[in-house]
């Protein structure tokens, strides 16, 4: 492999152990579990689409057994953190909401992080910035492959 590309695969297994270290501890500061972090992550993702999220969803994001989904939404619900409201559509179909303290929490604990991100990313041209969206891009599929070859 040629020196920069073995250099760049250890930066990013170096990016995913400090990304693992950070949920880690703002984890542990909120009292909450990594996967309830995770949840939270999942969700709000989904509510800047302009989507809601489903336990079977959820569980499916997150890797989890049914079980351990429904203890999940049942930590998270009883901290505050979610809401469960029924399909206006389809009165069976539960869908999960963040509350104010989730996103409250949310931007707490990442915007310092999408700060420091953020000024770390000025120093790149638009160009620049855009060869590196396509690499992570490559990079997530790439990583994705893997995990499926896996499971």
């Amino acid at each position: 492999m040629p020196e920069n590309r073995a250099a760049l695969v250890t930066l990013l297994q170096e990016f995913a152990l400090e990304t693992e270290r950070f949920i880690a501890a703002a984890s542990a500061h909120e009292g909450l579990h990594r996967t309830d972090l995770g949840a939270l992550g999942v969700m709000a993702a989904a509510a800047t689409a302009g989507r809601t999220v489903t336990p079977g969803a959820l569980r499916q994001k997150l890797s989890l057994s049914s079980p351990a989904t429904t203890a999940l939404i049942d930590r998270l619900s009883a901290a505050g953190h979610l809401t469960r409201a029924r399909s206006n559509s389809d009165r069976r179909q539960v869908h999960l909401e963040l509350t104010e303290k989730s996103r409250r929490t949310g931007s707490k604990l990442f915007a310092p992080l999408a700060g420091n991100i953020t000024t770390a990313l000025e120093s790149f041209s638009e160009d620049e910035a855009a060869m590196l969206c396509r690499m992570l891009e490559k990079v997530i599929e790439a990583t994705a492959t893997a995990r499926t070859s896996v499971a």
